[in-house]
């Protein structure tokens, strides 16, 4: 759960909720019985405002526990810190991230969507089915301008190319730069709804993204990129 709401607005509000219930306490050990009886009842009606607050964060963790993947026992381990199994290699990671500083160099759109808990089958269907290993040859090969499988995502998971011109679905409720386009609100769209993360080139800046829980994730440089979807995939 903590990863879902890492980085987000609600991560913020969890801690402003918990230093609180802290002072509630306090109040309480205190014997501050006005203040305890306020901070009580606020946080005693509390229950709704959470699920409000929180309920993007609850679905996706909720779909995250009924995934056919979460359900797998590989799935099931990377869930437990102490037998984690990587769902991708360092050489993934490399090759992804070199493909797309290749091709923002010569403004070719890429849109690359990460797995990681949660089952994209319902976004696979609406593609291609595949079964490559990840390579930069293969890449460019597929996102080429004049290739037919260019249009629409590609699918990763544990190394795979599963599933190539796959629909997305858009997120229009973000506001995002004017100079970003669809290939940005599908990636939006895929990330605020799965726990997947999402490679994106734009065809016409050159700009490579990151999105991870509908956020645009900063980094310095391609090596920090790198070290930041390592993180990602819990390296």
């Amino acid at each position: 759960m903590y990863r879902l709401i890492r980085g987000t607005a609600a991560y913020n509000i969890f801690i402003g909720i918990a230093i609180i219930y802290l002072i509630w306490k306090l109040t309480l050990a205190l014997k501050m019985e006005l203040l305890s009886d306020i901070l009580g009842k606020f946080l005693g009606g509390g229950f709704i405002a959470l699920i409000i607050v929180f309920q993007q964060e609850i679905r996706k963790f909720l779909l995250m526990v009924g995934s056919t993947n979460f359900a797998s026992k590989k799935g099931f381990l990377r869930h437990l810190k102490f037998l984690k199994t990587e769902i991708a290699t360092p050489n993934e990671v490399e090759e992804l991230v070199t493909f797309c500083d290749e091709m923002s160099k010569i403004r070719t759109g890429v849109l690359i969507v990460l797995a990681r808990d949660n089952s994209l089958e319902f976004v696979k269907m609406t593609g291609d089915s595949q079964y490559i290993v990840v390579n930069k040859s293969i890449l460019k090969s597929i996102f080429y301008k004049n290739s037919p499988l260019h249009d629409g995502a590609v699918i990763v998971e544990n190394n795979i190319i599963t599933a190539t011109r796959v629909i997305l679905p858009i997120e229009n409720t973000i506001d995002i730069p004017a100079h970003f386009g669809l290939r940005h609100r599908a990636a939006l769209g895929i990330s605020t709804r799965t726990d997947a993360v999402v490679l994106v080139v734009s065809e016409e800046t050159g700009q490579i993204s990151y999105i991870n829980n509908g956020v645009f994730v900063l980094f310095e440089d391609m090596e920090d990129l790198k070290e930041i979807i390592k993180e990602d995939l819990n390296y």
